[in-house]
């Protein structure tokens, strides 16, 4: 089973030409409302990927909450745990303006509301067992992640930290992640904030833990020296994964589509580098559509690109 304890937001999508200067306004092509969040991104394209997955967060309690849920009632996704807030400053659905050029690329700033509101005593001891991944992000409360990873291993989850956006947590949480995902400016950002190098490898050397450095369409490179940073017995080494070249109309929600895929196939208990293939080939099919959730990938599209994607 698979917890997500993170982000629910709404989305404003603007199709851009270009992305605007500082200073500057640009018209936008259209305008699209689409469900969001990291935390809900990630726990959709899970269930999407044929996972178990259970939603622990908060919405405000107004009218935006309601497209927000959509997509992860849509995907099947378990939201007994999700909290609806008050009224009020700081208590809105969490809301997301993300702006999208012709060339796919994009813009993202994020208001969490009520994402901030979300506390991690709503995850129960008895989610957090053996059998459970805990998928935890930074657009929730900090203070409320590090407690939720401090006690989802004392209690023997395997928990996935993608630490985006890149924020400081303390070192002995770091040092509790069982995987540890970013992309090449949270790697940088995350090594000059520890003083090493921002490759996996350097990374996994001080944090203990499996490291995955995303690298847009370069792929992704890894290092996991210990089997007990993956499942407890396989040694998957490091090694890096080649993304397949295909044509990009969005980039948007690539990274979560990765991290949700990348935790259903561990689920399921294949080794590393079999979830690091099987993420990079869903991450790169949603990059080929619009939109954010709407864009990632059901399991069975997912089986129809491995077979063309290079092996590691």
């Amino acid at each position: 089973m698979i917890v997500v304890f993170g982000s629910i937001n709404l989305d404003m999508i603007f199709a851009m030409e270009d992305l605007p200067l500082a200073g500057q306004t640009l018209l936008a092509r259209s305008l699209d409302l689409h469900p969001g969040g990291k935390g809900a991104n990630q726990a959709v394209a899970a269930a999407r990927d044929g996972a178990a997955v259970t939603m622990v967060g908060a919405v405000g309690g107004d009218g935006l909450k309601e497209t927000a849920l959509s997509g992860l009632r849509g995907a099947g996704v378990d939201l007994s745990r999700v909290a609806v807030t008050g009224h009020g400053a700081g208590h809105a659905t969490g809301t997301a303006a993300v702006c999208t050029d012709a060339a796919g690329r994009n813009q993202i700033v994020v208001a969490g509301g009520a994402n901030l509101q979300a506390r991690a005593d709503q995850v129960e001891d008895a989610l957090l067992s053996p059998g459970t991944t805990l998928i935890v992000q930074m657009e929730s409360d900090p203070g409320e992640t590090a407690a939720l990873i401090l006690r989802a291993r004392r209690l023997g989850a395997r928990v996935i930290l993608n630490l985006a956006p890149a924020a400081p947590l303390p070192l002995p949480v770091l040092k509790s992640v069982d995987i540890l995902v970013v992309n090449e400016d949270e790697a940088e950002w995350l090594a000059g904030h520890l003083g090493c190098a921002g490759d996996a490898a350097s990374l996994r050397s001080l944090l203990g833990g499996a490291v995955i450095r995303t690298l847009g369409g370069d792929g992704v490179e890894w290092s996991a020296v210990d089997g007990s940073a993956v499942d407890g017995s396989a040694v998957d080494g490091s090694g890096r994964q080649p993304a397949p070249a295909v044509a990009v109309r969005d980039t948007t929600g690539a990274g979560d589509c990765f991290v949700g895929v990348l935790a259903a196939e561990l689920d399921r208990g294949r080794p590393l580098a079999a979830a690091i293939r099987r993420a990079a080939c869903a991450a790169s099919l949603s990059c080929t559509r619009a939109g954010g959730q709407a864009s990632l990938p059901a399991a069975a599209e997912t089986d129809g690109a491995l077979g063309g994607l290079a092996v590691a």
